[in-house]
């Protein structure tokens, strides 16, 4: 399976093109990318993927490049581009898609790393020290976007800097955390319907402040309307649970955030990887 996951990510990276024009590196950003994800997809650091030792015949052809220049070409903003269009084109499925989920996957780390950018807050099972996944996708495992902060963000603070880009018409579900009148503005001016529960349970007053149209109308849908289509809604909201989920099983396996990912940097990095793994893995299940 890694294997075909690979191959299908080599040929998505010839479409995208290869080439730099840039004349003062030596390897183009495909190539670098190429050697990261395949220490990424077996589990192991940047040394590892640079040893040929480590590469099956025909696998990779040419002078690998050197852990070093591996790591500092990692930190480019061309690096990082490229990955998210090498995802969003294996994503791509050709269907459209109103509703979207939004949520974050805690990433712990030893409570006894020195590393200094990590945080401590909520985690899956009370608290712990490492990173969080902050994402919205779509029922089908489309990323519409993510991003990654230390474990003691608040998740409203993300879901505001993630909405500001988001090119979505239509409904985002949320879970009680993302209740707040300004999320649901800012979500209204991007043409997003948000759906959260309130966060201090059903029954209550709204209170004396105004309410965002958008909050009302979430609150209608799940308490005073409880029609077929905001039960609907409310159901797809575990979708987020089941691609978390699927980030966690092997070939992808973003379950933890082994020992060499410490800095946010490298976890931004190895969590890019990932995904960009898991949209190879759903392309080669499609194609069959």
């Amino acid at each position: 399976m890694e294997r075909s996951i690979f191959l299908a990510i080599k040929i998505a990276l010839r479409t995208l093109g290869r080439r730099r024009k840039n004349g003062r590196f030596g390897y183009t950003d495909g190539a670098i990318l190429e050697v990261y994800l395949w220490g990424v997809l077996n589990g192991r650091t940047a040394k590892w993927a640079c040893d040929p030792v480590n590469w099956p015949k025909g696998m990779h052809r040419g002078r690998l490049v050197n852990p070093s220049t591996l790591s500092r070409r990692m930190r480019t903003d061309s690096i990082g581009q490229l990955i998210e269009r090498l995802r969003e084109k294996l994503e791509a499925s050709g269907q459209s898609e109103c509703v979207a989920v939004i949520d974050g996957k805690p990433l712990p780390i030893g409570p006894h790393s020195h590393d200094k950018q990590a945080g401590y807050g909520r985690a899956a099972s009370g608290k712990a020290t490492g990173y969080k996944l902050h994402a919205i996708v779509t029922p089908l495992g489309r990323v519409l976007r993510w991003r990654v902060a230390p474990m003691n963000f608040d998740e409203r603070t993300m879901a505001r800097r993630m909405l500001e880009t988001l090119d979505h018409q239509g409904y985002l579900l949320a879970d009680a955390n993302y209740d707040s009148n300004k999320l649901f503005e800012l979500a209204h001016a991007r043409g997003v319907q948000m759906i959260a529960p309130r966060r201090y349970g059903p029954g209550r007053k709204v209170g004396h402040r105004a309410q965002s149209p958008s909050r009302l109308r979430s609150k209608q849908l799940l308490e005073d309307n409880r029609t077929e289509f905001g039960r609907s809604l409310v159901k797809q909201r575990w979708t987020i649970e089941r691609f978390f989920g699927t980030l966690s099983n092997a070939p992808v396996g973003l379950d933890h955030l082994p020992t060499w990912v410490r800095g946010w940097q490298r976890v931004h990095n190895w969590i890019a990887a990932k995904l960009l793994i898991n949209a190879a893995r759903a392309a080669v299940r499609r194609a069959g």
